[in-house]
């Protein structure tokens, strides 16, 4: 507008109506609400080929509801040749077990694959029908979170002078000789997806866990493209204490509210 040029009020009412209308939308961001409404639309859907972390230590911690609503969405769908990320193989004929009973699991990444109940992943590799990559228990847990640390690769001495320092062709892995002491080269897993449980959690995917059900969760949800959490309780924003929080939102994707089953020692449903 030149000096001395004048504009209509109409005009002037219409520009500062725009200008609020483009304040207003830089001031209120979309409203951020990872509850999913079913297990299913949670999970799915799952590529062929897809590499999947489970949540869990031996019985604590492990996500069923979701592994069940995987398995749905799997019946459905045509993915195979998983790779599934978890401390063990499997107990029983539920849960990780039933998953790997479906035959669509190709290879199994893992600390723990046999105990007295493991006789699902048993008969599947002594039958040549499942890959196992056996992976001591703490490289186990830092190979996952130095992929959500963004670590190309560290040195672990634990694998030294074992058959687990040789790749699968039974050539020799790296090492190298730090302090004194040897040491294997280890990268890090990646998902493509993560299944963890957790207590609470709100609408932000924030989350804390109780007792040892935390175990794997919080590396696996930083490791994986997607996280999908179980929760069995939904708070309201500002109900967790930050101090609290133990998986912040930006790592989970969706969040589903699960019923609480009460257990007895060793996981076993009362």
């Amino acid at each position: 507008m030149r000096d001395g040029d004048t504009m209509h009020p109409l005009g002037l009412l219409r520009t500062a109506q725009a200008s609020s209308q483009r304040c207003d939308s830089i001031r209120k961001p979309s409203m951020i609400n990872k509850i999913a409404a079913s297990v299913e639309a949670a999970v799915g859907p799952i590529a062929d080929g897809a590499t999947i972390m489970v949540g869990g230590f031996g019985t604590a911690g492990i996500p069923n509801e979701l592994l069940e609503g995987l398995m749905r969405v799997l019946h459905d769908g045509s993915a195979r040749n998983l790779v599934v990320v978890n401390n063990n193989a499997g107990n029983g004929e539920t849960g990780l077990a039933a998953l790997l009973k479906t035959g669509r699991v190709r290879k199994v990444v893992c600390s723990f694959p046999r105990q007295v109940d493991s006789q699902i992943f048993d008969a599947l590799y002594r039958s040549g029908d499942i890959e196992l990559e056996l992976v001591p228990q703490g490289n186990l847990a830092e190979r996952i979170r130095a992929a959500g640390a963004g670590i190309g690769a560290f040195f672990s001495p634990t694998a030294y002078g074992t058959e687990l320092a040789r790749n699968p062709d039974g050539s020799e892995r790296e090492t190298r000789e730090i302090n004194g002491r040897m040491h294997v080269l280890e990268h890090p897993i990646h998902a493509d997806l993560a299944l963890i449980r957790a207590e609470r959690g709100d609408r932000w995917g924030n989350l804390t866990y109780r007792k040892a059900a935390r175990n794997f969760g919080p590396v696996m949800a930083m490791a994986a493209r997607r996280t999908v959490a179980s929760v069995h309780e939904v708070v309201e924003l500002g109900q967790l204490d930050p101090e609290m929080v133990v998986t912040p939102g930006i790592f989970v994707s969706q969040v589903v509210q699960v019923p609480r089953v009460q257990t007895q020692g060793g996981g076993f449903k009362a």
